[in-house]
């Protein structure tokens, strides 16, 4: 052994050994266990000397030997302790255990390189992008998923061309690192000391955390590091971004929470991260030059402050990822009064210099099938007496609580699910999709299963292989529709003044006057209309959304000569293939059936006959 200058926190191999590093605090005693691989017992503990410090930082170096041959632990006072900077740690493989102290759990080292061949980050901007947000057990773990490895990083690997078919571009995991699942729960017996206390299983992973090692218990194999690299080179390969959700809790100092992301940037190629817990910390890494190509979301960036208010980056690897537009949406889509101004602005809103993530379903609460099937939570399996998770959901079962026979029920919960998908997919901003909800996958009404590992918080895949493929096919259509009109996921906040001189603002309100939205508290429908030649494309999109009990008459902006409106999409009948769109009889205004959403494109067409007005030098009517 020989005292060795500090490296990085952790275990650092170096040229004649390896030197560790380790936080000591009110000068204990620490040191260093040394294991043969795959060994409980310890062949050599190594002091830290008290002479090799700065400031809490104490380390050591154990020389002549090869990390794919060691593992290793601290021992501080006597506890054996993990490396919270450990890159593997050994004896964590079966999920939903309690991690064993002492010897059981061991650190490791990442042994050999990888090649990562030709890969390279697909880059996708926030408006071009679609995200994908799941589990990654409870993603395919069910026995319906069709994948051999299920509820791993090679399953979601299995599933990649699934991601493809549906026209998703990136995907999001929840904690997919070393956390401990099984907690404390707490009780009223404070006599009682902490490993005495019952424990629950903490499924989701929001908790404490080794956060620099993939969650052994997420890998199919014996090696969670190279199954997780091969996932990431897998959907870069087919141009998919994979983001991950990390939970800091309170203390995590911010050194630790930049020098874990910057190493799953670096060792993983991850490209980017939405950080829970600790506020603020993102704010920083904003204008970090090794995060400057790396996806940040959170609650909220204030950008004016982090870039000043000359300096907004016209790159935006920013987002805001928060409940405001979910709330809003959900408020208007169940017909609730005074929703429909909120509602307008969240669909339009695309702020400059941050991202936006969209969502009206997410994990902590009701999925998008039981959105429209459920107005209580139902919890019970929580073992919480139902006193858990949201208790205002802004939901409406459309008549009836939980699963219905009744043909009307069903149809209205359809029609409703597709009328959510065109609010979040032809709205602004990046939408996010919860895993399952394209083919309506329900958790019976739990809206918080965060502690259960099974039926109900897996997905459901027998949705997708049989009834529910026709909403699969909805939102895989609705998706195209979205990316082949550049103008309904433009960069920048579309502007309502002609700024073109074309006749028509980027977007408009309408309802059952044209050019007047109506945007009071009693009114529950809305037009909105997108001109094209905003980006760079000659035709109107108009959108009729009517969440009103009643049928109503929505009133059409006059259209250029030689110019008709199409029904392209239809929320009672589904998405028309563009071959059969149909022209709508009176180009003045559409009848909208009771909460229904309508999509008309406005083109020019071959059987009318044209006039020396076009997109481009028309004036309003």
């Amino acid at each position: 052994m020989k005292v060795e200058t500090f490296q990085a926190m952790g275990a650092v191999p170096v040229k004649d050994g390896i030197v560790f590093s380790m936080e000591r605090k009110n000068n204990e005693e620490a040191s260093l266990l040394l294991y043969k691989k795959g060994s409980k017992e310890v062949i050599q503990e190594i002091p830290f000397p008290a002479t090799n410090t700065i400031g809490d930082i104490v380390c050591v170096k154990a020389e002549k030997i090869a990390s794919a041959r060691y593992e290793y632990n601290f021992c501080i006072d006597g506890k054996v302790t993990l490396d919270p900077y450990a890159k593997v740690l050994i004896g964590t493989g079966k999920f939903g255990e309690e991690h064993p102290e002492g010897h059981e759990v061991r650190c490791a080292m990442i042994a050999g390189n990888y090649d990562w061949e030709d890969d390279r980050k697909p880059q996708i901007a926030y408006e071009d992008a679609v995200m994908y947000s799941f589990h990654v057990r409870g993603f395919t773990k069910q026995r319906y998923s069709g994948v051999r490895h299920k509820g791993t990083f090679l399953g979601i690997t299995e599933k990649a061309e699934y991601f493809k078919e549906l026209g998703i571009n990136q995907i999001k995991l929840m904690p997919a690192y070393e956390f401990a699942e099984m907690e404390s729960v707490k009780t009223h017996a404070r006599y009682r000391k902490e490993e005495e206390l019952p424990k629950r299983l903490n499924y989701w992973g929001y908790t404490k955390a080794f956060h620099f090692a993939p969650k052994r218990a997420y890998a199919a194999t014996k090696d969670p590091v190279r199954e997780f690299k091969d996932m990431v080179k897998t959907m870069h390969r087919l141009g998919i971004e994979v983001l991950m959700e990390f939970y800091f809790p309170e203390g995590c100092s911010p050194r630790y929470i930049t020098e874990c992301l910057q190493y799953w940037v670096q060792e993983y190629h991850v490209d980017g991260f939405h950080v829970r817990g600790v506020q603020g910390i993102c704010n920083l890494m904003a204008t970090d030059p090794l995060f400057a190509d790396t996806k940040l979301l959170n609650i909220y960036f204030p950008v004016e402050e982090i870039y000043g208010k000359k300096n907004l980056p016209k790159k935006r690897m920013v987002a805001e990822c928060n409940d405001g537009f979910m709330i809003d949406v959900r408020r208007f889509l169940k017909g609730d009064e005074e929703s429909l101004k909120a509602f307008a602005e969240r669909m339009r809103r695309n702020p400059k210099g941050s991202g936006l993530i969209n969502y009206i379903a997410s994990h902590d609460g009701f999925t998008l099938c039981d959105l429209v099937s459920y107005e209580e939570r139902h919890n019970e399996d929580n073992g919480e007496q139902n006193r858990d998770g949201r208790v205002q959901n802004y939901s409406w079962n459309c008549g009836e609580e939980g699963k219905s026979r009744k043909k009307k029920i069903l149809e209205l919960r359809n029609r409703q699910m597709k009328n959510a998908w065109c609010m979040l997919l032809l709205s602004a901003g990046t939408p996010m999709i919860l895993a399952g909800d394209e083919f309506c996958n329900s958790q019976l009404g739990n809206n918080n299963p965060y502690c259960l590992d099974n039926e109900i918080s897996w997905l459901d895949w027998k949705g997708y292989k049989s009834g529910n493929s026709e909403m699969f096919r909805f939102v895989k259509d609705l998706i195209a529709f979205r990316k082949k009109h550049k103008i309904l996921h433009m960069g920048q906040e579309l502007s309502m003044t002609d700024s073109l001189s074309c006749g028509f603002p980027g977007i408009s309100y309408h309802s059952s006057s044209a050019w007047y939205g109506e945007l009071d508290g009693q009114n529950r429908k809305i037009g909105v209309m997108y001109c094209g030649k905003y980006a760079d494309e000659d035709e109107l999109i108009y959108i009729a959304y009517n969440m009103h009990w009643m049928e109503h008459t929505f009133a059409l902006p006059a259209l250029p000569g030689g110019y008709r409106w199409n029904v392209a999409l239809d929320t009672s009948e589904g998405i028309l293939e563009e071959d059969k769109w149909r022209l709508l009889p009176d180009s003045r205004q559409v009848q909208v059936s009771s909460r229904t959403v309508i999509v008309l494109i406005g083109r020019k067409h071959k059987d009318v006959k044209e006039s020396n007005r076009t997109l481009h030098n028309h004036h309003k009517a």
